[in-house]
């Protein structure tokens, strides 16, 4: 007895993975390792993410509202070294703070550009430099350098950020499916640790000697001093180099341009006027066009073309505004019409294009159209909101670690050139994870930005007296760094003492000053953004 086909009777568990279903029955994309498929699309696919990046207006703001947004002006330390972990106390952990981030920010934000090996750039501007190569790229690749030669650089300590294509297997190809331990120019062990980078001296298009030349760096030295800062963010295990983000949209963005080109012309079409000039000519004359020249009614017409002809050539014009208006032979008359017609560009096509390359970014689309036109307090500070969590996450996988990494290279030297005061009374730097408790920190980077800056003072301030925050939570996403405000309001006070100056009286809570407490109701709340809507228009 023949045992009967039960997925044909009752069809497939999953309907996603269907092979009988008419819309997926065709869809079947191999199943293939994470590094074979970036090895045949990360080439192509970076040098269009910068194609477009060059050539869109709305792709390059994107990208400069991440830089804007996850670096901002000044990207600054806040040490944050574990003092019960090192034996040591409180007081120790404030002194030995502010003399790191006071020396280490003066190193990393010099005019001179001591961390850049390159002298271009300070810390804020190489972080800067690598959130873009992180867009348009998927991975951020430096290489760290023993400035020896220059003698008067108060630190040996700098930072030489590469194109991720100098990373490459050199003489071989990119991936090797017999070779598991070299990926992408990456040289691993059975864990898939990197060992070693082989990073070509120039990139591969300039076509020089050093672009067929390859240094051999390794990942670590001996003793644990990183040699190179490799950053990404796998999707996939096992996953060893990076593509850019903006691939996945790619496809939506090439239609969107030629969209976009398509109406421009058709705007310049339309801004052009084509002239007709109609005539009373008899229809007889009409009807015999194409018959024989000789033919009576053909001569008619054409002696009465030549006449038009003669007349409009030889009549006087009128200008109006530099156009020339020509005197029309009697029984015609000039007829403008338009050469096509018009669609402008914002309509809700682009609208949605726009919509889907702001998801591609991880932005709202209000923040990369500019246009807050349809959008009242609320909603723009939902999107606010947003698209300020994927920038607080990009910000700590890629500028947090890259900043961290220029950090822990700068202190390890700092510490055994004896530079630092306080950290004479820190246990062996190379013991256990002492390292790691005395160089933990956080990093200031840009505001969050306020809509409403009355409501979001006076709210911040709510969470500091109920316990819910800290100054230091709260200044920081204004990019201000407490100590800092403090010590500055401690020096104004003294100052405004000693000048005899009265201190600004408190400022009236908001019930009393009728700017919306929290009994007025929902109905005030709409009114207000009402009301900001208006103005804001």
């Amino acid at each position: 007895m023949a045992i009967p086909n039960t997925r044909a009777i009752a069809g497939d568990p999953y309907e996603g993975a269907s092979r009988l279903a008419a819309g997926t029955a065709l869809w079947t994309p191999a199943l293939r390792s994470a590094d074979s498929e970036l090895v045949g699309a990360r080439d192509l696919g970076n040098a269009r993410a910068r194609d477009v990046l060059r050539n869109d207006a709305y792709v390059a703001a994107g990208v400069a509202v991440h830089r804007d947004s996850i670096v901002g002006s000044q990207f600054l330390l806040n040490a944050k070294p574990h003092a019960r972990m090192l034996g040591l106390d409180e007081t120790w952990e404030r002194e030995f703070q502010e003399e790191v981030e006071a020396k280490f920010t003066l190193y990393a934000e010099s005019p001179e550009c001591w961390l850049d090996a390159r002298r271009v750039n300070t810390l804020t501007g190489m972080l800067r430099l690598a959130v873009v190569a992180y867009v348009y790229g998927g991975e951020v690749l430096a290489t760290v350098e023993w400035m020896s030669r220059e003698r008067r650089r108060p630190y040996r300590t700098a930072l030489q950020l590469i194109e991720a294509e100098r990373l490459c297997n050199p003489y071989a190809s990119e991936y090797n499916v017999y070779n598991y331990k070299e990926r992408g120019g990456i040289e691993r062990d059975d864990f898939g640790r990197p060992l070693w980078y082989n990073i070509r001296n120039g990139h591969p298009s300039d076509g020089s000697f050093n672009s067929i030349q390859f240094r051999r760096v390794p990942a670590r030295l001996p003793w644990g001093r990183v040699q190179v800062i490799h950053i990404l963010e796998p999707m996939r295990i096992d996953q060893t180099r990076g593509i850019s983000e903006l691939v996945s949209g790619l496809k939506q963005l090439r239609y969107r341009n030629q969209y976009e080109e398509v109406v421009l012309q058709n705007a310049i079409v339309s801004a052009t006027f084509a002239a007709t000039i109609e005539s009373e000519l008899p229809q007889q004359a009409a009807d015999v066009f194409g018959v024989d020249g000789e033919d009576p009614a053909v001569q008619a017409a054409d002696e009465y073309i030549n006449a038009v002809s003669g007349f409009t050539e030889n009549t006087s014009a009128l200008r109006i505004n530099g156009v020339k208006i020509p005197h029309l032979y009697p029984g015609s008359k000039l007829e403008i019409r338009p050469a096509g017609s018009n669609s402008a560009l914002g309509n809700d096509f682009e609208r949605s294009m726009l919509r889907h390359l702001a998801a591609n970014l991880g932005m709202s689309y209000e923040e990369l159209s500019r246009d807050y036109s349809k959008t009242n307090y609320s909603s723009a500070r939902a999107a606010m909101v947003q698209t300020w969590k994927f920038m607080q996450a990009r910000k700590k996988v890629v500028a947090d670690r890259f900043a961290t990494h220029a950090y822990r290279l700068w202190l390890e030297e700092a510490i055994n050139a004896g530079a630092l005061e306080t950290a004479r009374s820190v246990p062996n730097i190379y013991e256990g994870q002492n390292f790691d408790a005395l160089s933990s920190c956080e990093w200031l980077g840009a505001s969050r930005g306020q809509i409403d800056e009355f409501k979001e003072t006076q709210a911040a301030a709510e969470r500091i007296a109920k316990g819910l925050s800290t100054y230091e939570i709260e200044l920081g996403r204004l990019g201000l760094d407490w100590r800092s405000v403090f010590a500055q309001r401690q020096r104004e006070r003294e100052e405004m003492e000693a000048r005899g100056i009265a201190p600004p009286a408190p400022a009236a809570p908001a019930e009393q000053a009728g700017q919306g407490g929290p009994d007025d109701g929902t109905a005030q709340e709409e009114q207000t953004e009402e009301d900001r809507s208006a103005e804001s228009e």
